[in-house]
């Protein structure tokens, strides 16, 4: 039998610090390793498996489409492109889309996109303002835009025109907007950062504020898109409309696509200015179509505010019974806990070994994003795996500190 883990080892990048099981199936919110066993997914691919693994639609979807169209480029019309684009306007604010294949590349539009408008509204204006905390990407350009001294450091010097500064302050917002400045680019909760939900005054703020100085607000909803908090956009719950909105994930519900939108008065890409080989091919955007009026015509978000809010009272509950929890946070079915101590790495272990996969974005907290379809039972059962799992590091970090 093959060892895939040392497969990995001998022959992959070492980019990834794995959880050590091998998934080979899935179905529905769960998984299963190469062993058989079974495991409650909440990481739902990134946020990405908005209908969980091997939704019938959407493998109906791609087996009717492969059989018809799968690729072309751009310089021909494709039916599943328009439509996804006629979908997205018309359940949005904005007017204009370009279809990618990620949220890196997304967000690379819109930063290309904000550029142009500084250079031809705002005398040649460049630099776009982005939070501490935030993440919008691996490429190099949108490392320079990500918040996290971390992911900066190995690749200094990084391309320049971006300012990170405090999120959730406005004050910092508002010295850091000079006659330089084309476009603020925020997340209305960092999912990366940890689950760092916005200040709805500070959104408010920010919006009026680029009104005013005439910068594009730049809506990254690349995690928070598309139900994940409750509401198809996450920014519709803090009541504010961007000038453009970058959105993945769970668009595809598990095929590689991404996608910029804009208002019609700051479209100002022209015949040549962006483009993409394989962005808004018609096999993904047949299945994103498929998954999106899904979303839409089964009312996932409503689906999403019930279970999520479900989810987050059993776990402010467990925060009672805990004192090593010291927050709980976040909207929908995009939540964390927080520790008192480095507890994440233990915590997920003993969730492993009881049957749940979850995720940490730091040492200190961990994060849920499972598919947006779990119902409630599982959810009570990713309750019931997380409660064993705490009682479990508790008390080996009680053993612990007595010998000691």
């Amino acid at each position: 039998m093959t060892d895939w883990i040392q497969l990995e080892a001998e022959r992959y990048f070492h980019v990834a610090k794995r959880t050590q099981v091998v998934i080979e199936r899935g179905e529905g919110c769960w998984v299963w390793d190469t062993d058989g066993k079974r495991y409650l997914d909440m990481i739902g691919g990134w946020a990405v498996n908005t209908l969980g693994h091997c939704h019938p639609l959407m493998i109906d979807t791609l087996n009717r489409q492969a059989r018809q169209l799968m690729h072309t480029s751009n310089q021909v019309y494709t039916i599943p492109q328009l439509e996804l684009a006629d979908l997205l306007v018309r359940n949005s604010p904005l007017d204009r889309v370009f279809i990618g294949n990620s949220g890196a590349e997304a967000n690379e539009g819109a930063i290309k996109l904000a550029r142009k408008w500084g250079k031809y509204h705002l005398d040649g204006a460049y630099k776009v303002i982005t939070a501490d905390h935030s993440f919008h990407g691996r490429t190099l350009a949108m490392v320079a835009a990500t918040g996290k001294p971390a992911y900066q450091e190995p690749y200094s010097r990084l391309p320049e025109g971006f300012q990170n500064i405090p999120f959730n302050d406005i004050d910092a917002l508002e010295s850091a907007v000079d006659s330089t400045t084309c476009a603020v680019m925020l997340e209305v909760v960092q999912g990366e950062g940890g689950v760092n939900e916005a200040d709805p005054r500070y959104l408010k703020s920010a919006r009026e504020l680029c009104t005013a100085k005439n910068v594009l607000l730049i809506a990254d909803e690349v995690q928070t898109g598309v139900a994940r908090l409750g509401t198809l956009w996450g920014h519709t719950q803090f009541g504010i409309e961007p000038d453009v909105m970058t959105v993945a994930k769970g668009l595809g519900g598990g095929v590689p696509v991404g996608a910029l939108l804009a208002n019609e008065e700051c479209s100002v890409f022209d015949y040549g200015d962006h483009g993409s080989t394989y962005g808004g091919n018609p096999l993904v955007c047949a299945v994103a179509v498929a998954v999106l009026r899904y979303v839409i015509e089964q009312d996932l978000p409503a689906h999403v505010a019930t279970v999520g809010s479900h989810l987050k009272v059993g776990m402010d509950q467990l925060r009672s019974k805990y004192p090593s929890i010291i927050e709980v946070r976040g909207r929908g079915l995009l939540l964390a806990m927080e520790f008192d101590d480095e507890l994440a790495a233990d915590v997920l272990a003993a969730a492993l070994e009881r049957g749940m996969i979850m995720n940490s974005p730091s040492p200190t907290s961990i994060r849920f994003m499972p598919p947006l379809i779990i119902t409630q039972a599982e959810a009570d059962e990713a309750l019931s795996i997380l409660d064993a799992s705490l009682a479990a590091v508790t008390e080996s970090r009680q053993t612990a500190a007595r010998a000691n």
